[in-house]
């Protein structure tokens, strides 16, 4: 959002874009209810009708970091070093709603991949309160990151805990990215908007790539905003997100959505389509 949000180019985009902010989830609902055009939407969300905008994406090539899965540990039969046995007696997951992606994708490695089926209760994201009532806890975002900035304090209160990388598990299991978010934009809409679809995608990777020329700036940015170390923040912006939009993003968009319907948790999604 860099360009959007920045001079010299945001005064220009603002006459062509009305930008509004809000979580992935709901991006997702104004989108199809046509309260939006274009959206940043979860890939959970994606629908016959809408329009993956090529060149952008939020993914991860291995360990996201914002996406948490942490697990409580019975401690007369089970180790920390055991993850998979961990796994396998969880019964209840309290989890984040923010986002349909990282819920389904949590979902999948339970039913795709252990053969077991959860019930997930949709809970605030306090990780403490969520586990002393689940067996689990999905966080999502922010509050997954500031998580891990509190382990030891979270392990006090919640007993002993072990930490799993939703992405990280996804790709040991596919070897494929974790896609978690794509611009899809309604094809009606953009045929009656003065932005075509050639200066729509231009628009979109020139603000990703001014961005990702200043991460300097954006950490300095966001040091005040979040309670997270400006290293951390650095690490996240370079290392945990990948944001190109590649043949290996779009194989691991669509095995998610058929591992998603064969599984039961997303209607099937016949083909993707593209602006």
């Amino acid at each position: 959002m860099w360009d959007f949000e920045h001079p010299p180019h945001n005064a220009e985009l603002a006459a062509r874009y009305d930008i509004r902010y809000t979580q992935p989830a709901l991006c997702a609902d104004d989108l199809l209810a046509g309260r939006a055009d274009l959206g940043l939407i979860p890939i959970a969300a994606l629908t016959p009708e809408l329009a993956i905008v090529p060149g952008c994406t939020i993914a991860s090539l291995d360990r996201v970091r914002s996406i948490q899965l942490i697990v409580k540990i019975k401690q007369k039969t089970c180790r920390a070093e055991d993850p998979t046995r961990a796994l396998h007696q969880i019964r209840t997951v309290a989890a984040d709603t923010a986002s349909r992606s990282s819920l389904a994708y949590a979902q999948i490695l339970f039913r795709k991949f252990l053969g077991t089926d959860p019930e997930f209760v949709p809970s605030p994201a306090d990780p403490i309160a969520m586990l002393a009532h689940a067996d689990a806890a999905l966080l999502i975002g922010d509050p997954a990151l500031l998580a891990l900035e509190s382990r030891e304090r979270i392990g006090q209160a919640a007993g002993p805990c072990i930490w799993l990388d939703i992405a990280h598990e996804w790709r040991t299991r596919t070897n494929l990215p974790w896609v978690a978010a794509v611009w899809a934009v309604r094809p009606k809409a953009l045929a009656d908007s003065p932005t075509g679809p050639s200066k729509l995608i231009e628009d979109l990777r020139q603000s990703r790539d001014h961005g990702l020329a200043r991460i300097d700036s954006l950490v300095a940015e966001w040091t005040p905003r979040i309670a997270i170390p400006p290293e951390t923040i650095r690490d996240y912006l370079t290392r945990n997100i990948h944001y190109t939009l590649n043949i290996e993003c779009v194989a691991a968009i669509e095995l998610f959505r058929r591992y998603a319907a064969d599984a039961g948790i997303l209607a099937p999604l016949p083909r993707l389509r593209f602006l």
